[in-house]
């Protein structure tokens, strides 16, 4: 497909979309679910190893979209590196020349160990800490703790979560040798 990069064991459904592949690239260990859409812009989308896509997510936009180690998106989890200005001074939508539009681009840092639930939605710009924690159906725009959970919309902190995942990754490390 042409992808940038590719790891080994990765496992791609063939009902995903890529688009952009050559500014894609996949780590080790990788899994992308169907109807997953990932549609790269100008600076990529750059997905680590140990990661699961879950079914019909999308990762969309012309900034950077990186996802870290170990990280997880639950189905329907959408990210967005490029957002329409949606206040009425410009208007939207790619079929219109850019010049009448006013779209933001920003990247978005999702670290490792980050679990993001079903349904969320991550707006350009985001940043997500190693080991943060976002649950179902939350609206994550800014920038989050590492190992922190958060839900809603906005995601707000809820309570620290548990580093024990980090024992778990080093010994499985230790075992794989």
């Amino acid at each position: 497909m042409g992808f940038a990069s590719l790891g080994q064991n990765v496992l791609l459904s063939d009902k995903a979309s890529f688009y952009n592949a050559s500014s894609i690239s996949l780590g080790d260990h990788v899994r992308i679910d169907d109807f997953c859409v990932l549609s790269a812009g100008d600076e990529g989308i750059d997905i680590g190893s140990h990661i699961h896509v879950a079914v019909y997510c999308s990762l969309i936009g012309r900034g950077n979209i990186r996802l870290g180690d170990y990280a997880n998106l639950s189905s329907r989890v959408s990210i967005y590196s490029s957002n329409d200005d949606y206040s009425g001074a410009s208007m939207t939508n790619p079929m219109v020349p850019a010049c009448y539009t006013n779209v933001t681009h920003a990247p978005v840092d999702i670290g490792r160990h980050v679990i993001i639930g079903s349904g969320s939605v991550v707006l350009p710009g985001t940043v997500l800490g190693e080991g943060a924690a976002v649950g179902a159906l939350s609206l994550v725009s800014g920038e989050y703790d590492p190992f922190w959970i958060y839900a809603g919309q906005p995601a707000k902190p809820l309570k620290e979560r548990s580093r024990d995942l980090l024992d778990v990754e080093a010994k499985m490390k230790r075992e794989s040798r």
